[in-house]
């Protein structure tokens, strides 16, 4: 794809440093924000936002967004584009609609896509969160197409949400990052399965510090992680409780390549909340939300979708190059304790 002034060409390693020692933003805003709203659908709906991301092979990128349609309810509908930013061709109808028929977790709808391409599948793997009676639950899908979907039904029982896989096996088996509610609090897990049905080995990956952090007591991960020579990089969620409400902001954290339960990295502070008026406004206020990126032809340049105050969607770029350096100058002691 041919840069635009939204996609930057790549970053040198002295670039990146100088941009961190500056303090600069870590992702920058497209311009012409929001990309994706209610007015741009093809049928009627209340909200847009939330979306799974990836690059087709055809070179378009596609959006598989969250839809809160006028029941309050939610389904899946995927839009795509040549350049990742306009001319977004959306589905209609809808791309996947809950059936709690045959998938009773289903009953209040369907959320949060997350998307994994699974090379030695030649798949799709689609982690959304499955709403019901019982909560919020992990269910996944396969597609080649996002046309046609084979469904596991719920993998992770209520309350769980946040999840992606990751693209390919650790030593025989597949990985799973979501984020149950226990009484422990709301910390990142991982587990464990050797055919994406049976899952174990579950371990706590980040914890939610306590105190006055920026994310003390509940965090959960953004978009799927990032695999880089260094690690499995890792955009997380953190909600500050204030008298206003909730203020959902973006961290970063790395993690072991081969044992991703392992952190070795954490910064202390946070790099991406609500600034722009369409994410400090909406029927959610004060929320940055991605689920989803892609990388460019350069491989370091990122294509962050996120939704906005549960509203709209909105992109923002950054650099993987540079994020890495940040880390390296600010990252503290949370891996250690998470406290």
């Amino acid at each position: 794809m041919t840069p635009s002034p939204a996609f930057p060409e790549q970053l040198t390693h002295e670039q990146s440093d100088l941009l961190v020692r500056a303090g600069a933003p870590l992702f920058t805003r497209y311009a012409g924000n929001p990309i994706l709203s209610r007015k741009d659908w093809p049928y009627s709906i209340n909200s847009v936002f939330n979306a799974g991301a990836t690059r087709l092979a055809d070179g378009d990128t596609l959006l598989l967004c969250r839809v809160e349609d006028r029941t309050g309810l939610s389904h899946l509908c995927a839009a795509r584009s040549a350049n990742g930013i306009d001319g977004w061709r959306i589905d209609s109808p809808p791309t996947l609609m809950a059936n709690p028929r045959e998938y009773p977790e289903e009953i209040w709808g369907i959320e949060d896509p997350r998307i994994t391409y699974v090379p030695e599948l030649v798949q799709y793997a689609i982690a959304y969160t499955s709403f019901a009676r019982g909560g919020p639950g992990v269910s996944l899908a396969m597609t080649r197409d996002f046309k046609s979907f084979e469904r596991y039904g719920v993998i992770m029982t209520p309350e769980d949400k946040d999840a992606a896989l990751l693209p390919r096996k650790l030593e025989g088996r597949w990985a799973l990052i979501h984020r149950p509610m226990t009484a422990l609090g709301a910390h990142i897990w991982i587990s464990y399965s050797p055919d994406l049905r049976h899952w174990g080995s579950h371990k706590v990956m980040l914890a939610a510090r306590r105190g006055g952090w920026w994310d003390a007591n509940k965090i959960g991960l953004c978009s799927p992680p990032i695999e880089t020579a260094k690690g499995w990089l890792v955009l997380y969620h953190g909600v500050r409780q204030t008298a206003a409400g909730g203020i959902y902001r973006l961290g970063l954290a790395l993690f072991d390549l081969d044992e991703p339960a392992v952190c070795l990295k954490r910064g202390d502070s946070w790099i991406f909340g609500p600034e722009a008026p369409y994410e400090r406004k909406g029927d959610v206020n004060n929320v940055v939300f991605p689920c989803g990126q892609t990388i460019g032809a350069d491989g370091d340049t990122i294509h962050l979708y996120y939704g906005a105050a549960d509203e709209c969607i909105a992109m923002a770029t950054g650099s993987i190059r540079t994020l890495l350096a940040w880390l390296d100058a600010n990252s503290g002691t949370g891996c250690e304790s998470g406290l």
